[in-house]
């Protein structure tokens, strides 16, 4: 299994938790939002339960609240990298 959550995964999380389909490489823009993309806390609060139960451990407190989709992945990766 992948210890490393990608942009091209995210993407993909994204369409299947929250609905929205957004490009990966729209997600790797280094001033990208998730507010651009219309994906609020509660659809990433859906992926972070879907990574929950995919890594078997829980994900950084907050990580559902991150502004930019580059801060989302730095506390996901962590805390998958932290369980390892």
């Amino acid at each position: 299994m992948n210890q490393h959550l990608t942009h091209g995964e995210l993407a993909e999380l994204i369409k299947t938790r929250a609905g929205i389909a957004v490009e990966p490489e729209a997600l790797r823009s280094p001033t990208a939002t998730f507010e651009e993309f219309g994906v609020d806390s509660l659809g990433l609060l859906g992926i972070v339960g879907e990574l929950e139960n995919r890594y078997g451990r829980p994900i950084a407190p907050g990580a559902e609240m991150s502004k930019s989709p580059d801060e989302f992945l730095d506390a996901v990766n962590a805390s998958i990298t932290a369980g390892a």
